[in-house]
């Protein structure tokens, strides 16, 4: 019996997901769960540090952040979704060996350079912090340095683990992937609960490292099994690796210039009165719900494909390409207005911890609906910059970006000194930005492609629109007549209970009028809960890799 168990785990964990529905769905009820992990991690936080006197603490826990996610994202993310999986998932179609020949090179290339630049920046922690952080106190400062070293560790495992996981998504395998997050949370959360009463807030520095470690540990048995085998080299001359290179090096310009609007927001954000940047962080992470949810899992699992049908039909993969982005759309628009309509509910249950304070409630449920009038934007964004890269395009999107960066920046500093809307104007600034991102992008996305059927696009786009403000209105008018008449929303079970009545009414005036309209992205959309649903069921019909391949050459 146990034998069988541990025959139909393995079994269910190595299953291959080979449609960009199927990859979604997987990615998507991991991506949900691990989400929650985080609110209920953000909820951890808030009921620990924000009162008392501590939310200065949390201000600093977050601005810690700055310094090493920079290196990370300038490292590994602009070489992921730009360069290493496209062109890893070209070499596996001709030739696995040489892919995980590559993916060594890439992986040892990247740590050295991940040394160099983290003994850099502990050795000069302390400047460029005051650097970001200026109006801190001496006793801010000393924090946020020390919370910052303990903080790079954690960005070594993260490097090799993310470009593990992009290699297991190159090979169809999007589960185990989308449960590491779910560990990384599971890590805070542990250094929330169980090592913050020793250390304090250094309890939740080291459960990042901890979990950032179990982010790794948890995609190590399925790379092993499908034939990777690290083999440390520095083939920096190899074309792949050099074409990584090229591809690379405008993404990593563009990462810079997105580094630099969100040191902004912590500049601006630490200037305020205290708690400002730890309000603006939990708004910021209630708006990456639903754009994680949707844009980035769709993202996610369309590049690798997007990636091959370049060189099959540029016909195929414009239809595609408009597929991934209507469902996008389907899904982020709803997403947005419940969002907006639910945003002090929302906050409630995500942050209501005794030591959250009414006014800071209420403070960040304004900030997370301005930053939700744009979570579709933000989410077709996701889809748009991944059309770019499948295409080996990676100037553009570094253009546009820095256009849209310096919007951001600009409007930031206006909003919030000019216009004295505090930590709201850093919120409206992002929105707005975003809106001219996603513009910007589709326009000349359009033109590279030759063009899109643009009535595909914009005929489904205004009747989702349409369908999205009435159930604006259906949400509204339950949640007013449960919360006046009916429920003590004083009680965390009934704010439960009206936030579950409101958004079932919601979706189910959404569905109808999707189906009245004859929105086709319904079916979709059925098909994606079927297979959230079933998804046991799902993946023993996909295929599964039964033994591993031979190691790399």
């Amino acid at each position: 019996m146990v034998n069988n168990f541990l025959k139909n785990s393995h079994s269910f964990f190595s299953r291959k997901q080979n449609s960009i529905l199927s990859a979604a769905s997987v990615l998507m009820a991991a991506v949900f769960f691990s989400r929650l992990l985080g609110l209920l991690r953000d909820r951890f936080l808030a009921g620990t540090f924000f009162g008392e006197g501590l939310a200065w603490q949390l201000d600093v826990y977050f601005a810690a952040f700055r310094l090493p996610d920079m290196i990370f994202q300038l490292l590994v993310v602009g070489a992921l979704s730009a360069a290493f999986i496209p062109v890893f998932s070209q070499y596996l179609v001709k030739n696995p060996k040489k892919a995980w020949h590559v993916a060594s090179a890439v992986i040892t290339i990247s740590f050295s350079l991940f040394l160099v630049l983290g003994l850099l920046l502990a050795l000069f922690a302390e400047p460029l912090s005051r650097l970001i952080a200026p109006t801190f106190t001496a006793r801010e400062l000393v924090l946020m340095v020390n919370l910052t070293r303990v903080l790079i560790i954690a960005q070594g495992s993260f490097l090799v683990s993310n470009f593990v996981t992009g290699m297991l998504q190159s090979y169809q395998h999007f589960l185990v992937p989308a449960l590491s997050p779910i560990a990384y949370n599971l890590g805070i959360i542990f250094g929330i609960l169980v090592l913050s009463p020793i250390f304090g807030i250094y309890g939740p520095a080291i459960g990042v490292v901890i979990g950032a470690l179990l982010h790794l540990l948890v995609q190590l048995p399925l790379i092993k099994q499908i034939g990777f085998y690290y083999r440390p080299n520095f083939d920096y001359r190899h074309p792949a690796v050099k074409r990584i290179g090229r591809l690379m090096l405008p993404r990593t310009l563009a990462l810079a210039i997105t580094q630099i609007e969100l040191t902004v927001a912590v500049f601006i954000a630490t200037s305020l009165a205290s708690g400002s940047l730890a309000i603006f962080y939990f708004a910021q992470h209630l708006n990456t719900l639903p754009v994680g949810l949707f844009g980035a899992t769709i993202g996610q699992a369309a590049l690798p494909t997007l990636s091959q049908q370049t060189s099959k039909s540029l016909d195929k993969f414009k239809d595609l390409f408009v597929s991934s982005l209507n469902q996008v759309l389907y899904l982020s628009l709803p997403a947005s207005m419940i969002l907006l309509v639910l945003r002090v509910p929302a906050v409630r249950l995500a942050f209501g911890a005794k030591g959250f304070p009414w006014q800071a409630t209420l403070l960040t449920g304004q900030v997370v609906a301005l930053f939700a009038i744009s979570v579709f934007a933000q989410s077709a964004i996701q889809i748009l910059v991944r059309g770019f890269y499948a295409l080996s395009n990676t100037k553009t999107p570094l253009f546009l970006g820095a256009i849209a960066v310096l919007t951001n920046v600009a409007l930031s500093f206006w909003f919030v000194y000019s216009l004295n809307l505090s930590v709201l104007g850093l919120a409206l600034a992002i929105s707005l930005s975003s809106f001219l991102h996603a513009g910007l992008l589709f326009i000349f996305l359009h033109r590279q492609v030759q063009g899109f059927d643009l009535k595909q696009l914009f005929t489904p786009f205004i009747k989702m629109s349409l369908a999205t403000v009435v159930t604006g209105v259906s949400l509204w008018a339950p949640l007013r007549l449960l919360d006046l008449y009916v429920l003590n929303t004083a009680r965390t079970i009934d704010l439960i209970i009206l936030t579950v009545i409101t958004i079932a009414v919601g979706l189910s005036v959404y569905l109808l009028l999707s189906k009245l309209l004859k929105v086709k992205e319904l079916d979709s959309f059925l098909s994606l809960v079927k297979r959230i649903k079933n998804f046991k069921q799902v993946l023993s019909q996909t295929e599964e890799v039964l033994e591993p391949s031979a190691p790399p050459a």
